[in-house]
């Protein structure tokens, strides 16, 4: 895995306005740090579960790539979700037992490529954006609203979160 130079840097980025070349500096530390956390799994350690109740390593993977996706819709298109979206989505989103059944079996290659992908179009989206677009206002959470910048702080904060507990997993694999 070749580390980038300016990993350590928030600033502004070749491609980006200058906010969001911050914003986009941060959400490449929160994936570089997650691909370092989940490099060289096996299926069986990330399908691995501390109880029937916990999210295993790869469930938590295919989550951030579908958290990423449901906020490419939001943010970009401005719009909720279709119905045959929330149901593409909905196993990645929700997890539980669902997810418990349905996400395993898959190799680290699977993730990753999904991870990839969701973040490709993220960033291509993002070059097309300017700093503005990250203050635009629309309803959220609660009857309150955000901005476009809370909302893509929110997806690489939900991956840091998840991190969190993805280190705890790798440190309880049962042999």
């Amino acid at each position: 895995m070749l580390l980038n130079e300016k990993i350590y840097h928030i600033g502004e980025l070749e491609g980006f306005s200058p906010q969001i070349g911050r914003l986009v500096s941060m959400m490449n530390y929160t994936r570089h740090t997650t691909l370092r956390a989940v490099h060289g799994l096996s299926i069986k350690e990330l399908d691995f579960h501390l109880d029937s109740q916990s999210n295993s390593i790869g469930m938590l993977l295919y989550h951030f790539a579908d958290v990423e996706k449901i906020y490419q819709i939001l943010t970009f298109e401005n719009r909720e979700p279709t119905e045959l979206e929330e149901k593409e989505l909905e196993l990645g989103l929700d997890l539980g037992e669902k997810g418990q059944e349905n996400i395993k079996g898959y190799p680290l290659e699977f993730y990753l490529d999904r991870l990839e992908k969701s973040r490709n179009e993220t960033l291509k989206q993002l070059q097309q954006r300017s700093d503005d677009w990250l203050n635009e206002t629309t309803p959220f959470w609660n009857n309150l609203t955000a901005n476009n910048y809370f909302k893509w702080f929110h997806v690489f904060e939900d991956e840091l979160n998840h991190r969190g507990q993805i280190r705890m997993i790798r440190k309880r694999f049962v042999e």
